[in-house]
């Protein structure tokens, strides 16, 4: 959920219309840039995702042709579409929403990733539609830190028999986890959160779970989420400006 707050105090400026693609996606590189030095870490320590829901096929295009792979999308016959429309590009694609169970078997043949995992009977049923050519599957499992109601995810406690079932499956490989905390305008608010999250990560590290992701941090708080470790960045507002339809992610 972009929801347009800065880090800090202050609102960003939105990308106008008069922004090409190519300045959008140079200002948010250098604030990754930024917050990665401010943190002490690699440069290459961070990938961005271009979150391309509700903007259409030329919109990725566009955005493509300035060098940016990896797109985030929430809705599957629209994502469809638009790999339809791009087939001709090398693009990375990756399932950021809610999963209905009925909407599995799209995901697992045309998705490299899933961000949003976050009950077993979901995994379960992607392991067994991955297709036995493609790799396996990368997920996260979706942990819900503010303990929101309108959004998916699971909680702390139930994250070690989750991500303990979720390994064991064939076809799907867990990366890590991903979250959506509540949006607040205060930097240190930020921080807490995605420091649970964090720590919920390291504890499965610490459980022998080969882990390497974290994805979180948005356009409002990317600069929080990478000074607590993030490694995916989920930017859609900063990079294509408002949407018209209404972000429920």
């Amino acid at each position: 959920m972009d929801n347009g707050l800065k880090t800090g105090e202050l609102e960003p400026a939105l990308p106008s219309a008069q922004d090409a693609p190519g300045q959008r996606l140079c200002r948010v590189q250098a604030r990754i840039a930024q917050a990665l030095a401010d943190a002490g870490r690699d440069v290459a320590a961070v990938r961005l995702l271009a979150v391309s829901k509700t903007f259409d096929a030329v919109a990725v295009r566009e955005l493509a042709v300035c060098g940016q792979r990896a797109f985030g999308e929430n809705y599957v016959q629209e994502a469809l579409d638009k790999q339809q429309a791009l087939r001709d590009l090398a693009l990375e694609w990756h399932f950021i929403g809610p999963i209905q169970s009925n909407k599995t078997r799209p995901i697992a043949e045309n998705f490299s990733w899933v961000h949003s995992l976050d009950r077993l009977k979901i995994a379960e049923r992607l392991s067994a539609q991955r297709p036995a050519g493609l790799p396996p599957l990368q997920v996260c499992i979706e942990l819900n830190v503010s303990g929101e109601a309108s959004k998916g995810g699971g909680s702390v406690a139930e994250l070690p028999a989750l991500a303990a079932a979720v390994s064991a499956l064939p076809r799907l490989q867990l990366r890590g986890l991903m979250a959506i905390p509540a949006p607040v305008a205060d930097q240190a608010a930020q921080r807490a959160a995605f420091r649970q999250v964090r720590q919920a990560f390291d504890a499965l590290v610490a459980r022998g779970h080969a882990l390497d992701t974290l994805s979180m941090g948005m356009s409002a708080d990317l600069e929080a989420a990478i000074l607590e470790g993030a490694t995916i960045v989920r930017v859609g507002t900063a990079l294509f400006g408002e949407r018209i339809t209404p972000d429920d992610s």
